[in-house]
């Protein structure tokens, strides 16, 4: 079955020809003029994954973030203008994914929409069962196999960047990874992103976690060097 994409975008040119590229990837695409439209059509037939416009009419791209938010960990992945810098941080805050300035190279979005759904597409464990790649630190265990994040017993949702990351520090604790190391555990190591993504992931991850136990400092940071996970 093809993964199905939701490209939201006022501007008809760009849902005409990005929806074309991601179809002769062979993805499904479904296409919505704004966020309204997208509200209710992704209410409908759900999608693997969708890129959205931060400005837009009647919904803007951050308010369908924060109304996705509400029921699920959909990938996200914004489009913005180059002046949009505020609006970014926000948005991978709110639990974006990833984001895109304006104009874009059609085969750089497609680079990590591919990214992205390569890491989420993995067969789920049987319930209860823990599978070999089930990772253990203390109070926290990951199951990247059901996209399974528990801190104390209680679950943590995790968009898949934020899951990958905090993946990639528990595996060596005690170990500094500087940004560039998160970006390629994250990201990939062809896909270039800026070192305040990182920091805004990590900033939510926190706040995340400290929602579950207030508590939470297992992630340090090192200024000027990275992060770790406390040993």
């Amino acid at each position: 079955m093809h993964q199905k994409i939701a490209l939201v975008d006022d501007d008809q040119n760009i849902l005409t020809s990005v929806s074309m590229a991601l179809e002769a990837e062979g993805y499904d695409v479904a296409t919505y003029p704004d966020g309204v439209a997208a509200l209710e059509g992704l209410g409908q037939h759900p999608v693997d994954l969708a890129v959205l416009d931060i400005k837009m009419p009647h919904m803007d791209g951050m308010e369908l973030l924060g109304e996705i938010r509400k029921k699920d960990a959909l990938p996200v992945i914004f489009l913005t203008s180059k002046d949009d810098e505020v609006d970014e941080l926000l948005g991978l805050r709110m639990g974006a994914d990833d984001y895109i300035k304006k104009p874009f190279s059609q085969r750089l979005l497609i680079e990590r929409i591919r990214a992205i759904l390569r890491r989420r597409d993995i067969e789920p464990a049987v319930e209860g069962e823990d599978g070999a790649n089930v990772l253990r630190r203390g109070e926290l265990m990951l199951d990247p196999d059901r996209h399974l994040c528990m801190w104390k017993g209680k679950e943590v949702t995790l968009t898949v960047t934020e899951f990958l990351l905090v993946e990639s520090l528990a595996r060596r604790p005690g170990h500094v990874k500087n940004r560039d190391q998160l970006i390629d555990a994250a990201y990939g190591e062809n896909i270039y992103v800026e070192d305040r993504t990182i920091d805004s992931h990590v900033k939510r991850l926190r706040r995340k976690f400290r929602e579950v136990d207030p508590e939470f400092s297992e992630i340090e940071t090192l200024y000027g060097v990275g992060y770790r996970y406390k040993a």
